[in-house]
């Protein structure tokens, strides 16, 4: 790639850091890539991470949308980075999850595309969808509340 100009070399490091993505285990927070001097940083996700109840909304880091509510026997399903929401696989596709439905550990409740790579998001703790709270399409923050679970009752397992 000697005498390849910027936007090949461009293409060749996207590529690359989409497989090695896909190649790595658990959830990527963050690539970087540089090619001047070789450098290249990837970030982890901690596994997933327990249910979050903020008990002062204001003392919250993220924004006054995601402050909007589950109520505190709720637990979220978050971010975990910093892109565009998707609720289906791809445009007039069903969404993975709507309210009322039942969600398990690890299923996949949508999409978060980050720097055109998309990453799964997926439910930390089984429960039933009481409110999805970022409409499809929109950016979201890391961290961001996405869906609300209410727990699980005996009559629902």
């Amino acid at each position: 790639m000697a005498n390849a100009g910027p936007e090949q070399v461009l293409d060749g490091l996207r590529r690359q850091a989409r497989k090695l993505v896909a190649d790595l285990d658990g959830p990527v927070r963050r690539v970087r890539l540089r090619s001047g001097e070789a450098l290249l940083e990837v970030e982890w996700h901690d596994p997933v991470p327990p249910p979050r109840t903020d008990a002062d909304p204001a003392a919250s880091p993220v924004g006054p949308a995601a402050q909007a509510a589950p109520a505190t026997d709720r637990a979220t399903v978050r971010s975990p980075v910093v892109g565009t929401f998707y609720r289906a696989p791809e445009p007039g596709a069903m969404p993975f999850v709507a309210v009322g439905d039942l969600v398990r550990p690890g299923q996949v409740i949508g999409i978060v595309e980050a720097m055109k790579l998309m990453n799964e998001v997926t439910a930390g703790q089984a429960g039933r969808v009481a409110e999805v709270l970022v409409e499809d399409g929109k950016p979201v923050e890391y961290d961001q509340p996405l869906i609300a679970l209410d727990p699980v009752t005996g009559r629902d397992a």
